[in-house]
């Protein structure tokens, strides 16, 4: 269940007690625009024009693996699906894969010149595969990102190559970030990759930080001259797993200093803990008109919560239920919230639903409880 970020932000000095750890204000990287984003809880931690519209450069690829993984999840493309090179894919622009036109390669070697190469060859092939179109592809990104709540952001191609609106947010880049861990596991492993080699050329990971730092994982790369140096990073310590975007810095090393700052400061001052995992019992409820009267609700989702090292043992729980409940219910109904609270500031609250379907009770019960309900 995703942390509040606005609560977050102004709760931080409320809650640091002097029995917890100081905490230091977060770095500040000399680039455009960053956030430092918690994986499980999406607590923002630290951030600078986190809904500024710049331009993405080749971190726009991320969107286009996420369309792919879909594509590839829904069965409309396979991993040994050979696709077709187009003269289009063949001229690309910038980074390349060094495919050759009209031979056919498949989707697998494909996938990992444009996440290890950031081959926009690879890329466009790729769009071509799902969407028929570069164009119709764009379109298709675009419904994505509404679909994740990507607001801010638009997209006119697959690769990231300047458009007068082709824009993303360090907030909506960390957002879509998140998504490909969450929903793609398996593919994810491609962004540690260190190195590709196809026609005989080998090229490296351009995310340095895979080699300075082994708790490193990914993400991606990019820089155009509008764009400046950007990186997308991830790494996992101690199960805590973060996210850090930096747009916009002068150099290679300037992007990767500046994203290895802001996830050493999230890992060392900050924790994140479930507490309480979905299923999980947390209050019987009254529902009337229900077979027995009572049913337990939970969480539907895991509710983490991430906060200053020190403060997560201090956290109180509070429920709240709706007064009039009637039968028959499913998981999906919502019936009352959970909040989270530390020293009286409320970080986190989630929902409650019941745990199964909750039929309706037999017609005296259902007649009894309309009875009660009227005094209630």
């Amino acid at each position: 269940m995703r942390l509040l970020p606005a609560v977050l932000l102004t709760c931080l000095a409320a809650i640091a007690r002097a029995e917890s750890p100081p905490l230091p204000p977060p770095p500040a990287p000399a680039a455009t625009a960053w956030i430092l984003v918690d994986q499980a809880s999406g607590a923002v931690l630290a951030s600078r024009e986190a809904e500024a519209r710049v331009e993405p450069a080749s971190l726009t690829k991320l969107m286009t693996a996420y369309a792919v993984f879909h594509a590839l999840r829904d069965g409309k493309l396979k991993l040994d699906t050979e696709v077709p090179i187009s003269e289009r894919a063949w001229r690309a622009e910038g980074s390349r894969t060094f495919l050759d036109v009209g031979t056919r390669v498949p989707v697998e070697v494909l996938v990992q010149g444009m996440i290890v190469q950031s081959g926009n060859d690879a890329t466009i092939a790729l769009a071509e595969a799902v969407g028929g179109t570069e164009e119709t592809f764009a379109a298709l990104m675009n419904q994505y990102a509404e679909r994740l709540g990507m607001r801010a952001s638009h997209f006119q191609n697959s690769t990231g190559l300047p458009g007068p609106d082709h824009r993303m947010t360090v907030a909506d880049i960390a957002r879509l970030t998140r998504a490909i861990i969450r929903e793609f596991p398996d593919y994810y492993r491609w962004y540690s990759q260190r190195e590709f080699t196809w026609n005989r050329i080998r090229q490296p990971n351009r995310n340095g930080l895979l080699a300075r730092d082994p708790s490193v994982d990914g993400v991606k790369t990019g820089m155009t001259e509008a764009a400046g140096y950007c990186l997308v990073s991830s790494a996992q310590r101690d199960g805590m797993r973060l996210v850090a975007v930096v747009m916009g810095t002068s150099s290679m090393k300037a992007r990767e200093d500046a994203s290895l700052a802001l996830l050493n400061y999230g890992f060392s001052f900050f924790e994140t803990r479930r507490l309480r995992a979905a299923g999980e019992e947390v209050a019987v409820q009254r529902i009337y008109k229900a077979r027995g009267g009572r049913a337990p609700v939970g969480v539907a989702e895991d509710l983490w919560v991430t906060l200053p090292r020190g403060q997560a043992d201090r956290a109180t729980f509070a429920v709240e239920l709706a007064p009039k409940v009637f039968a028959p219910l499913s998981p999906s109904d919502r019936t009352g919230i959970l909040r989270v609270a530390v020293d009286g500031q409320v970080v986190a609250e989630a929902p409650l639903s019941p745990l199964a379907e909750v039929p309706r009770g037999n017609v005296f019960r259902r007649i009894w409880d309309t009875i009660l309900a009227w005094f209630a």
